[in-house]
């Protein structure tokens, strides 16, 4: 029926310990030293937005060129914030999050051949 390890539900590799591996914290730590101060800077920046737009209506309706006025233009801006922390995040994630996860990766694999197993089983 096959593997005894399969049959048993027993993984060949211990997640635990992989868990609590030096690899695996660095990588969460430059994955959390990158997303939460981004996120509370996007957040500041649209919460300032959505204030000014709800309280500063003078100051929004300020006309820049024709009819565009500072409230359009903030508006605009959380759109190319949004692409641009996008595009931030996955040149970070190739150069930094992705040659961490390919270490930890290679390992797992490692393990999970050496128990003669593929990862679809595990």
């Amino acid at each position: 029926m096959g593997n005894s390890a399969h049959a048993s539900n027993q993984s060949p590799v211990d997640f635990i310990a992989e868990q609590n591996s030096e690899e695996f914290k660095q990588l969460k730590k430059s994955h959390r030293n990158f997303v939460f101060p981004v996120a509370i800077g996007f957040l500041v920046w649209y919460f300032a937005y959505v204030l000014l737009a709800a309280y500063a209506h003078d100051f929004m309706s300020i006309k820049v060129w024709g009819n565009f006025n500072i409230g359009l233009i903030l508006g605009l801006l959380q759109f190319v914030t949004t692409f641009g922390i996008t595009t931030w995040y996955v040149t970070y994630a190739n150069r930094k999050l992705d040659p961490q996860a390919a270490v930890i990766r290679t390992r797992l694999e490692s393990q999970i051949e050496a128990a003669g197993m593929t990862t679809e089983e595990v």
